[in-house]
């Protein structure tokens, strides 16, 4: 199975010029298959005429001369202090959920043999830099959440990258989440307008296939994303693994200019359960061996940089079901929380908050 792909251009397109009744009708039917996508498979492909291929190469460029550095220099970057969301954050310090998390495991050995994630040994073997995108509140009980963000000395052309690919990919984010509000039944602007003034964070993996580059290397154990959806561009070197609703699991193949949007656990809570969090996993596979032996061949890096972003509800805004998701059999499950509440809650069990030492 392929997900669908669907082109934001006539979305937008309408957006400036409107448009007649047959064009509001095609309109329609693209947000309906949006909304149907993140509810039955937890992801989305898209492809956004904002987004150019030439723009995702020129931030993974950039981003790859970051992580080739040594690790003691990437330190410099490191605020565990504020949970790690902004800077770097160390290999060895992530904890995939599904080590942690005893429900999960439950969930994990009643899958099907050939559906089941691989095991990870210990915390993920990758890097990743947490890069804030977009305005924060002035007034906020989430300091933390909402830092200022931290750039790497040597790096000239870095803050303008990282602003510019961030800013592209919450633009595309919006139209998703306004799509996908069209497509349930609800005011276009639900989601947005709780994502106003969000954390939202522009978070690249780095992942040294130099020294994790064997068949079967765990990269990011399986596990969901805690934020509202996370959108990725397409990385140079393949190894994502989903879980679909009905339990099957797919490698993702992202075409050339595209996007891969993914539920998140807050669009879970946000849909009373209509909507489950996307569950997920990054390993190096066969497919990511044939592209490890061409990169040698060309002379290319050989970090694994994922282009992706986390797009949030706004730490002060509350998370509940809306509209007609509260009269979902699973509402009751969904009760009202504090968005940064719920994700300083998620990120302890994840070892990025105040636990463990950190």
């Amino acid at each position: 199975m392929d997900l669908p792909l669907v082109d934001l251009a006539p979305y937008l397109d309408r957006a400036v010029a409107g448009g007649g009744a047959a064009g509001e009708e095609a309109v329609r039917a693209l947000c309906a298959t949006v909304s149907a996508s993140l509810r039955d498979t937890g992801a989305l492909l898209v492809k956004d005429p904002r987004c150019p291929a030439a723009d995702n190469d020129r931030f993974l460029d950039v981003v790859e001369r970051y992580f080739a550095r040594s690790a003691d220099s990437k330190r410099l970057q490191e605020r565990p202090n504020l949970h790690y969301q902004v800077g770097v954050t160390p290999e060895g310090v992530e904890v995939p959920r599904s080590l942690v998390d005893k429900e999960m495991q439950d969930k994990i050995k009643s899958m099907p043999e050939e559906f089941q994630p691989a095991t990870p040994k210990g915390p993920d073997p990758k890097w990743r830099y947490m890069w804030r995108v977009g305005p924060r509140p002035a007034n906020t009980r989430f300091k933390e959440l909402n830092s200022e963000p931290v750039i790497p000395d040597g790096l000239p052309e870095w803050k303008e990258t990282m602003d510019s690919w961030g800013s592209k990919m919450i633009s595309a984010i919006e139209v998703v989440a306004e799509m996908a509000a069209v497509g349930f039944g609800l005011p276009k602007d639900a989601f947005t307008s709780l994502m106003k003034e969000g954390p939202h964070l522009l978070a690249p993996t780095g992942s040294d296939l130099e020294r994790h580059g064997s068949e079967g290397t765990v990269f990011a154990g399986f596990h969901y994303d805690l934020n509202f959806l996370t959108i990725h561009g397409r990385s140079r070197f393949p190894g994502l693994n989903i879980w679909l609703r009905n339990g099957k699991k797919m490698e993702v193949k992202v075409p050339v200019g595209c996007l891969l949007i993914q539920s998140g656990k807050q669009l879970e809570w946000l849909t009373g359960g209509e909507c489950l969090a996307g569950m997920h996993e990054v390993v190096v596979t066969k497919r990511t061996l044939e592209a490890i032996a061409l990169a040698r061949e060309q002379n290319r890096s050989l970090w694994r940089v994922s282009s992706t972003l986390f797009a949030h509800i706004a730490s002060d805004a509350t998370l509940k079901p809306l509209g007609h998701f509260a009269e979902a059999s699973d509402a009751h499950g969904y009760p009202p929380i504090c968005a940064g509440d719920y994700v300083e809650q998620e990120l302890s069990v994840i070892n990025l908050k105040g636990k463990n030492g950190f």
